[in-house]
C-alpha cells in the first residue's frame, strides 16, 4: 500500500476552499494534517495530507476560546479633583 502524498499549501487551500493565509494560520496553530518541513525558526515550509486535513476540520466545531485579556491597570493614586 502507498503512503499518501505530501501537497503544498496552494493545493491544501484550494481542497478546502480557504485562503493559502489562513490555512497557513491553521498550521500554525495545530491543525492536523499540517506538518512543517525544514528547521528555520523563522519561516516554515508547510506540507498537507489532505485525508487528515479533511477528518482534522469538523465544521460543527467552535473555534477555541482565547483566554481573556487583562483589564488595564489604572493608577488610583491620581484624584480626581487633580484631573480639572
Amino acid at each position: 500500500m502507498n503512503p499518501e502524498p505530501f501537497v503544498s499549501a496552494d493545493v491544501a487551500a484550494d481542497f478546502l476552499g480557504v485562503n493559502r493565509r489562513f490555512l497557513l494560520s491553521m498550521a500554525r496553530d495545530g491543525v492536523s494534517g499540517a506538518y512543517p518541513l525544514g528547521t528555520g525558526s523563522l519561516r516554515k515550509r508547510w506540507v498537507f495530507r489532505l485525508s487528515e486535513l479533511s477528518s482534522g476540520i469538523d465544521p460543527r466545531a467552535t473555534p477555541p476560546k482565547r483566554p481573556p485579556q487583562p483589564e488595564p491597570r489604572y493608577d488610583r493614586s491620581i484624584r480626581r479633583s487633580s484631573l480639572k
